[in-house]
């Protein structure tokens, strides 16, 4: 009863004027910003970060417009896979397996109302798990100490590539750089200043906002700058027509199924750390066609339920990555790392003690997501001729609107030229790192969390007179490990399997609409 409480409280702080406009715009960005390929959910948030600020938006305004945001491009993934079988991003990749052939055969509209339909079923069923799960992980969080959350922080850094990591190794490096680049600034014990080369704008290390604008959004820029008059351009493919976008109450009442057991499936993989919306869509697939269609009849030749499966899956792993951000202060994907930036740098610690110290914003999100659910799914399908128009956008236009957003949002957060220069910088850091198949967010990732993980390891030792055993003394410690050192692991071993089934799927749904 005190969690329904809450949660009546959260809605009394969403359903303002404001707060549901800003939800609003917020879905209807993020599902355009979804339908672009090479955007996807990450790029997304992070190119409106500097919107929020500007807009001098408080603390839940703020992230209620940036996890409407975040859902509606989970969204829209699906508009590009079905229509172009090209994914908006990497969950949406399993939805053109079945999404691109019903497509060809004149049900384009019908395949985008069923993923809209599986995409809210999936995201709103996540979002009573997030209610329902948070709270109790709380509860086990308040248990944390120093050497317990150190150990917690290493396992977010062990676990962040995620399963279908191309390259552990890679992902490790990317995190060191991380960690290094937490480093600048004035060490918070001594006084000592580290890594600033004498510039006093360091004295306060990286911004967190230049650093996830500059890598993620300019980075993005640099790519097509590189690509440009390539066949990157989207615009002069061939797009099919829709057709009718009132899917049948028979085909809901067939795949209502698939969605509530891939809905399970998905919310879990979220939850999990580094598993991630991918994984939680390639699961929800692979799973439901192993259930409905063991001989390999319909899966791949357009399907309904292997539309409605990977769409249902890879929501509810957006909604599952959201409990151990706000729980435990610890990211489940590459953009609630995002999402954790926006927090720390609006003064609000995500954790045990952010249910109470700042319910008012966790409870008024967790309403808001509800909202935007709703919203999304009225717009999603009357819109979805407007929302297929965006696909015709050229990169030529769009990527310029990009740049101004970057620059002139930054400069009017920090209004300082050489947080410009450092966001030039960390774009051009990003491309090449893209170029060199880097993964990024476990960047972003040390330079977030990487002055804690310090604080912590020096607070443990500390306590315990230099004995560093203290950081595997308790149950609690030995099973943060044992989990990171599996979840570093198990890319290692299972990684590369993964990943050729998921290329297999492809390259059968390949030859199939050829």
């Amino acid at each position: 009863m005190e969690t329904l409480g809450n949660l009546a409280d959260g809605f009394a702080v969403a359903l303002t004027w404001q707060n549901m406009a800003l939800a609003l715009m917020g879905c209807f960005l993020g599902t355009i910003m979804g339908a672009l390929p090479g955007l996807g959910p990450s790029n997304g948030v992070a190119i409106l970060i500097p919107l929020a600020f500007t807009l001098g938006l408080g603390p839940t305004p703020s992230l209620i417009l940036l996890t409407s945001v975040y859902y509606g491009a989970m969204y829209g993934g699906r508009i590009s896979s079905i229509l172009l079988n090209i994914p908006g991003d990497e969950p949406a990749m399993m939805t053109c397996l079945d999404g691109y052939p019903m497509a060809q055969q004149g049900r384009a509209g019908e395949a985008l109302a069923l993923s809209g339909v599986a995409s809210f079923v999936g995201a709103f069923f996540a979002t009573w798990g997030l209610v329902l799960l948070a709270p109790q992980l709380v509860k086990v969080a308040l248990l944390f100490g120093p050497a317990e959350y150190f150990a917690l922080f290493a396992l977010a850094f062990a676990t962040l590539g995620g399963i279908s990591s191309t390259n552990q190794a890679k992902a490790a490096f990317a995190a060191a750089l991380g960690l290094g680049l937490a480093m600048i600034g004035v060490d918070t014990q001594t006084g000592v200043p580290r890594f600033t080369f004498g510039e006093v704008h360091l004295y306060d290390g990286i911004d967190f906002l230049v650093a996830i604008v500059g890598l993620f959004a300019l980075s993005e820029v640099f790519v097509f700058l590189e690509h440009r008059g390539t066949d990157r351009d989207i615009s002069t493919k061939p797009h099919v027509e829709i057709g009718s976008i009132v899917p049948s109450w028979k085909l809901l009442g067939h795949c209502t199924p698939t969605m509530l057991r891939t809905t399970v499936l998905g919310f879990v993989a979220g939850v999990l750390p580094g598993a991630g919306a991918s994984l939680g869509s390639f699961i929800s697939y692979s799973m439901e066609k192993r259930l409905v269609d063991r001989k390999g009849l319909t899966f791949g030749k357009g399907d309904p339920r292997g539309v409605a499966a990977p769409e249902a899956g890879n929501n509810a792993a957006a909604g599952g990555a959201l409990v151990p951000m706000l729980a435990l202060g610890v990211p489940g994907s590459g953009t609630t790392a995002v999402l954790l930036a926006v927090l720390l740098s609006l003064n609000i610690t995500p954790g045990p003690l952010l249910f109470t110290q700042n319910p008012d914003v966790v409870w008024g999100l967790i309403a808001a997501l509800f909202i935007g659910n709703f919203m999304l799914l009225a717009m999603n399908i009357p819109m979805v001729g407007l929302f297929t128009r965006v696909l015709l956008v050229p990169p030529r236009i769009l990527m310029p609107i990009v740049a101004m957003v970057s620059f002139v949002g930054i400069y009017g957060i920090s209004g300082s030229s050489f947080d410009l220069m450092v966001m030039v910088g960390f774009g051009l850091m990003g491309w090449v790192l893209r170029k060199l198949d880097v993964p990024l967010v476990p960047v972003i990732l040390g330079t977030l969390l990487g002055n804690e993980m310090e604080v912590n390891l020096r607070r443990a030792v500390n306590i315990s007179d230099g004995d560093y055993t203290v950081l595997v003394s308790s149950w609690l410690t030995i099973g943060l490990w044992t989990i990171a050192v599996v979840g570093f692991l198990a890319p290692v071993l299972f990684g590369g399997l993964i990943r050729r089934r998921m290329r297999m799927a492809r390259d059968e749904e390949g030859s199939l609409s050829d």
